[in-house]
């Protein structure tokens, strides 16, 4: 009967040392996951680079405005602002990305003092969602007021496709927020 006994504490011996070694290969695993979030540093960083391009294209712009705006009409003088202000759009909507996708997805950003963005913290995905959309269509609404501002030189097919492509901005923008709304309603 002994013989029978050893067997079956032996067994809960093994079991108990497969449950630690699959507890260890777990923590290691989850480790590396965990980890693998530093492998999106590279493309906040290419951001980055992308925003110091934008700086470079408003750079261009800015002073193709002021060297020539003695010359220039009224609607190409608008023109010129639009597109400063569109690529400001761009600008800020890469900074809220590299920011909120850094802090939302690899760490914390330990920032103190006055000139911490009140949004910094609070957006999360969705949120951000909501913030690139706005900015889409208010990108794609200053691309649909240069193209109305070159009505003259604009074929109807070119103002028509603008107008198209703007509502599938506006309606995707909508839509996107009725989901969050409903989603959000569904949590509480």
């Amino acid at each position: 009967m002994a013989d029978e006994t050893q067997p079956a504490s032996g067994s809960a011996e093994t079991d108990g040392t497969k449950s630690q070694q699959v507890s260890v290969v777990e923590r290691v695993l989850e480790g590396v996951l965990f980890s693998s979030r530093w492998l999106l540093l590279p493309f906040y960083f290419g951001l980055v680079l992308a925003l110091i391009a934008l700086l470079v294209q408003f750079g261009r712009e800015l002073v193709h405005l002021l060297t020539d705006m003695t010359t220039l009409t009224e609607a190409e003088t608008t023109i010129l602002v639009l597109s400063l202000i569109d690529v400001v759009l761009t600008a800020n909507l890469v900074l809220m990305v590299v920011l909120s996708g850094y802090e939302n997805s690899i760490s914390k950003l330990d920032l103190q003092g006055a000139d911490r963005p009140s949004w910094l913290g609070k957006l999360d995905a969705s949120g951000l969602k909501q913030k690139v959309f706005g900015s889409i269509v208010a990108i794609s609404a200053i691309q649909l007021l240069r193209v109305f501002m070159q009505v003259g030189k604009a074929e109807d097919r070119d103002l028509w496709w603008s107008s198209g492509i703007h509502m599938v901005f506006v309606i995707s923008a909508i839509l996107l927020s009725l989901s969050d709304r409903i989603s959000a309603g569904a949590k509480k």
